[in-house]
C-alpha cells in the first residue's frame, strides 16, 4: 500500500480493485464526497454505509493512515488547500509564458501524482508476466493509441515479441489470435471505451493475461483486467484531463520497459544493438 498521508483521494483510487465490498463501499463515499466528509465523524459515516466503526478504521488504516482522524486531516490539506502552481485557473488573459509554464507545471504534476500511488508489488507483478509471456500486444484507442505505440516503439527493442495496431479492427483481429501464453496491454484513460471493452472480452474469452493503465481505478477495464496501474490527472479549463493523463501513462511504459530492460540483462542489451545496428542504415 502506498503511505502518503498528502495523497488520500489518489491511495484510494489506486488501490480500489483490492478493496473488500464493505471497503469499495467506504471508498465510493469518501471519493463521491471528499468535502463532506472532512465534517462527519466515524461513527456517521458507519452509520451512514451501514459497516461497523472498525470497518471504517481498518479501511484508513489500508491506505496508509493511522486512523480516520488522520485520514480526515490528509484529505483535508488535499481538497480544501488552493493548488497554485497549472491547477490554478488558466486565464485567457494570461500571457504566452505564464501558460506554457502552468502547463509545463501540469505535466510535472500529473507525473509526480502518479508516482505517488504507484505499487511496486503491482509493478513487480507486470514486469513479470511481460518477461513470461509469449507475445505482447498494445491496445489503445484515441489518445491512448498513440501511447500503444510508443510503447512498441520501445519495446521493440527489447526483444520480446510485441506488436500494436492502430486500427480497431485490426486490433480486435488481433486480440482474436492471443492464446493464454500471450498477454494485452490496455491503455484507455477512462477505461470504459466501447472499442477497448470489446478487445477486453475477446481477450477474456482466449484467457488472455491483462494488463490495464488507466486514470479511473473504478472502471469496466479495471473491474476485469488482471493487473491495474493507475496514472492521476486533473481537468483544467483549456485542458482535459485525458491529456495531461498521457503524461502519467507514458512514463508508466518506460518504467516498465527499463525494468524489462534490466531484468533480461543481456539478451536485453543484444537486441538493442541489433536495433541500433539497424537503424544506423537509416542515417547518412
Amino acid at each position: 500500500m502506498v503511505n502518503n498521508n498528502e495523497h488520500c483521494l489518489a491511495s484510494i483510487r489506486s488501490n480500489y480493485g483490492k478493496f473488500s465490498d464493505k471497503e469499495k463501499a467506504i471508498a465510493d463515499f469518501i471519493l463521491e464526497n471528499p468535502q463532506n466528509i472532512i465534517h462527519h465523524t466515524i461513527n456517521q459515516v458507519s452509520e451512514h454505509l451501514g459497516v461497523a466503526e472498525s470497518t471504517v478504521f481498518r479501511f484508513c488504516q489500508r491506505i496508509g493512515f493511522k486512523g480516520f482522524q488522520a485520514m480526515k486531516i490528509a484529505l483535508a490539506a488535499e481538497v480544501v488547500t488552493p493548488i497554485k502552481d497549472i491547477h490554478e485557473k488558466i486565464n485567457e488573459e494570461d500571457s504566452i509564458g505564464t501558460v506554457t509554464e502552468k502547463v509545463f507545471r501540469s505535466n510535472i504534476k500529473t507525473i509526480e501524482d502518479t508516482l505517488h500511488i504507484q505499487d511496486e508489488d503491482v509493478i513487480e507483478n507486470a514486469v513479470e508476466a511481460i518477461l513470461k509471456a509469449g507475445q505482447v500486444q498494445f491496445f489503445g484507442s484515441g489518445g491512448s493509441a498513440v501511447v500503444a505505440l510508443d510503447a512498441y516503439h520501445k519495446f521493440i527493442r527489447s526483444g520480446i515479441n510485441v506488436n500494436a495496431n492502430i486500427d480497431s479492427h485490426m486490433q480486435i483481429m488481433a486480440a482474436s489470435q492471443l492464446t493464454s501464453n500471450d498477454l494485452a496491454i490496455l491503455i484507455s484513460h477512462s477505461g470504459s471505451t466501447k472499442d477497448l471493452l470489446d478487445i477486453l472480452q475477446v481477450l477474456k474469452e482466449n484467457n488472455v493475461q491483462t494488463i490495464a493503465v488507466t486514470n479511473f481505478a473504478k472502471s469496466p477495464l479495471t473491474k476485469e483486467a488482471d493487473i491495474s496501474l493507475y496514472t492521476v490527472a486533473e481537468e483544467t479549463d483549456f485542458r482535459s484531463e485525458a491529456l495531461s493523463s498521457r503524461l502519467g501513462q507514458l512514463t508508466i511504459i518506460d518504467a516498465l520497459y527499463t525494468n524489462i530492460m534490466i531484468a533480461n540483462n543481456e539478451a536485453g542489451q543484444q537486441a538493442l544493438q541489433n536495433m541500433r545496428r539497424g537503424i544506423s542504415l537509416k542515417r547518412l
